[in-house]
């Protein structure tokens, strides 16, 4: 798992006007908390972490003006127009403590030929593992399922020192007979009013 170092500012001024400031300055106002401490309100270097925040489950470790804090994201809001990183909350963690996150189900291989459709139930399977061993994904094979096939949590083979942290019966994956849809007869009738007018 890969460790990212930023180095962070604590912050006194709140509200938007004070948020705005620190975005014009291309930090992100942030909050980090857990542990049972106060939450501390910090800045962030906006592109080292909207670089950092592309390795999900990424453990980062911040040099807040000279204390080393490790911790994951918990919450990133963003800009829905463009797309950049508003607000970032951070729970503090320690080495060797067992934190729960979600990590990113891939598949690889092909579907049994035919019309079938995967569908993905979960996109990201609840875990519990090490705070500084997360997995970054797990990558589950498909080759030669059919309809009716499904992936149960507990057949994802997990790295060593993760445990699922759902029921093992949880449906991960499934698939599905593609269905042929049918003109409806509004369709149809639109169809034919088309042609009448040509």
């Amino acid at each position: 798992m890969s460790e990212v170092k930023l180095a962070a500012a604590t912050r006194t001024e709140f509200g938007k006007g004070a948020a705005r400031r620190v975005r014009r300055d291309n930090r992100v106002p942030g909050v980090l908390y857990g542990h049972g401490t106060d939450p501390v309100h910090i800045t962030l270097p906006g592109h080292e972490l909207l670089l950092a925040l592309r390795t999900p489950n990424v453990l980062i470790a911040l040099d807040i003006e000279g204390k080393n804090e490790l911790a994951i994201p918990k919450a990133v809001q963003r800009d829905p127009l463009k797309g950049f990183i508003e607000h970032v909350d951070l729970l503090l963690v320690k080495r060797g403590e067992k934190v729960t996150v979600e990590i990113p189900v891939h598949t690889e291989g092909e579907l049994a030929p035919g019309a079938f459709l995967l569908e993905h139930v979960l996109n990201a399977l609840p875990v519990e593992a090490e705070a500084t061993h997360i997995p970054e994904s797990v990558t589950v094979s498909i080759e030669g399922l059919e309809a009716g096939a499904a992936i149960l949590a507990k057949d994802i083979a997990l790295p060593k020192g993760t445990t699922l942290a759902v029921e093992d019966d949880t449906v991960v994956l499934q698939i599905l007979a593609a269905q042929a849809e049918e003109p409806s007869g509004e369709e149809e009738a639109a169809e034919g009013n088309e042609s009448a007018e040509v």
